[in-house]
């Protein structure tokens, strides 16, 4: 699979974290339920509004792709604050399926960065 980072936006930029390191910290997390209700980028452009994609039929299929092969077995990460830092496509795959939760593991604080002041592209994806 390819690297993936979470984003949000600095002064100059983004922020951006290494999934895998957010799995490798929080693998010894208990894992809760979260209601689907409670993911607030269900109403949000997740996928398409950073990079300048912009969401053709292609791009969509591309993403419905993804959704098809996660695996929900795997809880979805989230910030102190309940936002979603890795697992939107298991997010999408569960309300598809008609489920109400999800599995998640949450920080009760934000690790620092891997990345400050960059944009998607500036990374490396190896």
């Amino acid at each position: 699979m390819r690297k993936q980072y979470h984003f949000r936006p600095s002064k100059q930029g983004y922020y951006a974290w290494d999934i895998d390191r957010l799995v490798e910290l929080s693998r010894d997390f208990k894992a809760k339920e979260v209601f689907l209700d409670t993911i607030e980028e269900l109403d949000e452009n997740f996928w398409f509004g950073m990079s300048g994609e912009i969401p053709t039929c292609r791009a969509i299929v591309n993403h419905l792709r993804l959704i098809h092969d996660v695996d929900l077995l795997y809880p979805i990460i989230l910030c102190p604050e309940g936002r979603v830092m890795d697992g939107m496509h298991r997010v999408a795959r569960a309300l598809l399926e008609g489920k109400d939760t999800i599995s998640a593991v949450q920080f009760d604080e934000i690790p620092e960065p891997d990345y400050e002041d960059v944009y998607p592209d500036d990374l490396p994806y190896d």
